[in-house]
C-alpha cells in the first residue's frame, strides 16, 4: 500500500474515533435526530423539513438495527468523505503529499468535529458542496465532459439532501460568467447536465407542488422563530470560527486564487465565494449555511503555501501549519463538544459565555448550549409517557400528543414504537393515524406551553390528571408536562382532523 493512501487512511481512522468520543455518555440523540430517524417509517417523496435523501439514510440506519452507534456512523462517513475530496482536489492540483497532509489536518481538527457529530442533512450538504467544486475543478482542468455530468448528479444528491446547496449553484453562475471559465456556457454538455438534473429532483419538485410548498411554509417559520434573531455582523463573525486552526490556510487559498499563476484558470472560485457570503448576509443566514463553502478553499491554500515554502528557507514552515489546527483543537477540545456534564458547563458557564454558546434562538443566555440542552430529557420523557401509556384503560385507542416533533420522535425512538407519539408540528401532521378511535388522550405539553391545559381539557373527560414531568433541570424539555385524560365524551378524532384542516389552510 502507498505511503500516501497509509496517511489517508489513518486520518480516516483518527477521525471516525474522534467522532465518537466527543460526546459525554450523559448525552442522548439530539431533537432533530428523533425527526430525521422516524422520516424511515414514512417514506415520501418529500417532506415539511427535509427533502428525501435523509429518509433513506434513517432506512438504512432502521435496517442495521437503528441504535445510536449507526446514528452516528453516517455523519461521520459524509465528514470522512469531505477530507478525502480535499485530498483528491489537492492531488488534481498537482499538490504534494504535504500539502495533503496539510489540508486534512485543516479539515479534521474543524467545526466539522461538532458538526458530524449530529444526525443532521448538514454534513451530507458539506460533502455536497465540496464534491460538486471538486467535479467543476476537475472539467475546468481537463476539459472531460464527464466531470459536467457528475457534477449534475452531485448537485442533484445534494439538493435532494438540502435546498441549502441551490445558493451555491446561485452564486457560482456569475462567478462563472465574470471569468474566462463563462466559456463553459457555450457547450452543450451544461444543457444536457441541466436536464439530467430536473429529471433526478422532479419527483420532489411534484411532491412540494402536490402539497402546495411547504418549504416555503417552513421556511417563513424558519424566518420568524429563529433567523428573526440572527443579525449580519452574527452570521459574519461566525464564519472566522469555523476553521480557526486553518485562518492562514484559507486566506492563502483566496489571495493564491487572485495572484498565483498556476491557479489562474480556477479565479471563478473568489467570485464564487465572495458572492455565496454576501447572499447569506444578505439573507441573514445561520452562520452554519455556509460552513460547505470552506473545504475547498483550503485545499488551494494547502497547495499554495506549500509550493511557496519548498521553494524558499521556510520549509520547516510546514510542520508548524499542520500542527497549528490540531494545537487550537486541543483547548477547543474542552468545551466546543458536548463532552462535559452539564452541572460542569454550568459551574463554568463564563468560559462557555466568553464564546458566545450560552445563546439560544431566543436571543437570551442560559446555563448550557442549546444544542447540549436538545440532547437532554429524551429518555426520561420516553420511559415516563410508555409507564402511563401502559396503565391507560384500553393504550391502544389512546392519543399521545406532543406539543414539537422533538417529544413525539424522542418517545417512538426510545420506547422503540411500542408507543406512538404524534404531534402538530413537522412532518408530524402528515402522519397522524386517524383509522384508530380514540377514547383516551395524554398531551405532552412544554413548560412555556403549559398554560391553562388542565382545566380547559378535562371537562371533556371522565377522568383527568397529570402523571409526570421532566425533572432534568439541563435540558430544554425541563418542565414538560405529562396530562392524561381518559374515557372522552367528544370525538378526538374529529378534533384532530379539524386541527389539521385548520393548518392546511394556513
Amino acid at each position: 500500500m502507498k505511503k500516501e493512501t497509509l496517511l489517508l487512511l489513518g486520518i480516516i481512522i483518527v477521525k471516525f474515533l474522534l467522532q465518537y468520543i466527543l460526546i459525554a455518555p450523559e448525552y442522548e440523540l439530539h431533537r432533530d435526530e428523533f425527526l430525521h430517524l422516524d422520516q424511515a417509517n414514512h417514506l415520501a417523496l418529500g417532506f415539511a423539513s427535509v427533502p428525501p435523501i435523509t429518509s433513506i439514510i434513517s432506512l438504512l440506519i432502521s435496517w442495521l438495527g437503528n441504535g445510536e452507534l449507526w446514528v452516528k456512523f453516517f455523519p461521520a462517513l459524509f465528514g470522512a468523505l469531505t477530507i478525502v475530496v480535499v485530498w483528491k482536489t489537492i492531488k488534481k492540483l498537482n499538490g504534494t503529499i504535504y500539502a495533503m497532509v496539510l489540508g486534512a489536518s485543516c479539515v479534521l481538527f474543524s467545526a466539522l468535529l461538532r458538526l458530524n457529530t449530529l444526525y443532521q442533512p448538514n454534513s451530507l450538504d458539506v460533502l455536497s458542496w465540496t464534491a460538486l467544486f471538486y467535479f467543476i475543478i476537475s472539467y475546468v482542468k481537463t476539459e472531460r465532459v464527464k466531470y459536467i455530468y457528475f457534477a449534475a448528479i452531485v448537485f442533484s444528491i445534494g439538493l435532494l439532501n438540502k435546498y441549502n446547496i441551490l445558493f451555491l449553484v446561485i452564486a457560482l453562475i456569475p462567478a462563472l460568467v465574470l471569468t474566462k471559465t463563462r466559456i463553459i456556457f457555450t457547450k452543450k454538455e451544461i444543457y444536457f447536465a441541466a436536464i439530467i438534473v430536473i429529471i433526478l429532483i422532479a419527483p420532489n419538485i411534484y411532491w412540494q407542488y402536490v402539497n402546495n410548498f411547504p418549504v416555503i411554509t417552513h421556511m417563513k417559520i424558519l424566518a420568524s422563530t429563529q433567523l428573526i434573531h440572527v443579525n449580519r455582523f452574527d452570521f459574519l463573525s461566525g464564519q472566522l470560527f469555523f476553521f480557526l486552526g486553518s485562518t492562514i490556510v484559507l486566506l492563502a487559498g483566496l489571495i493564491a486564487l487572485i495572484l498565483y499563476h498556476p491557479f489562474k484558470k480556477y479565479r471563478f472560485l473568489f467570485f464564487s465565494f465572495v458572492f455565496t457570503l454576501a447572499l447569506f448576509t444578505y439573507l441573514k443566514a445561520k452562520d452554519y449555511y455556509a460552513i460547505g463553502l470552506y473545504p475547498i478553499y483550503i485545499a488551494f491554500g494547502s497547495v499554495y503555501l506549500v509550493n511557496v515554502l519548498q521553494e524558499t528557507r521556510f520549509k520547516l514552515a510546514i510542520p508548524i501549519l499542520i500542527a497549528c489546527p490540531i494545537l487550537l483543537f486541543i483547548p477547543m477540545y474542552s468545551i466546543a463538544f458536548p463532552n462535559k456534564p452539564a452541572s460542569y458547563i454550568k459551574q463554568h458557564k463564563d468560559v462557555y459565555k466568553n464564546y458566545g454558546m450560552l445563546r439560544w434562538e431566543d436571543g437570551k443566555d442560559h446555563d448550557i448550549p442549546q444544542d447540549y440542552a436538545d440532547m437532554l430529557g429524551w429518555k426520561e420523557l420516553a420511559n415516563k409517557v410508555e409507564k402511563v401509556y401502559n396503565q391507560m384503560p384500553n393504550p391502544k385507542t389512546t392519543l399521545i400528543l406532543c406539543d414539537n416533533y422533538g417529544q413525539a420522535g424522542a418517545i417512538n425512538y426510545y420506547t422503540k414504537h411500542r408507543v406512538i407519539a404524534n404531534s402538530f408540528e413537522a412532518d408530524y401532521i402528515n402522519w397522524f393515524n386517524l383509522e384508530t378511535k380514540y377514547h383516551h388522550f395524554i398531551r405532552i405539553k412544554s413548560a412555556q406551553n403549559k398554560g391553562n391545559e388542565f382545566e380547559e381539557t378535562s371537562p371533556f373527560f371522565e377522568k383527568s390528571y397529570i402523571a409526570d414531568s421532566i425533572t432534568n433541570p439541563y435540558a430544554r424539555e425541563s418542565g414538560t408536562t405529562i396530562f392524561v385524560f381518559e374515557n372522552s365524551k367528544v370525538n378526538i378524532n374529529d378534533r384532530i382532523k379539524h386541527k389539521l384542516l385548520q393548518l392546511d389552510d394556513e
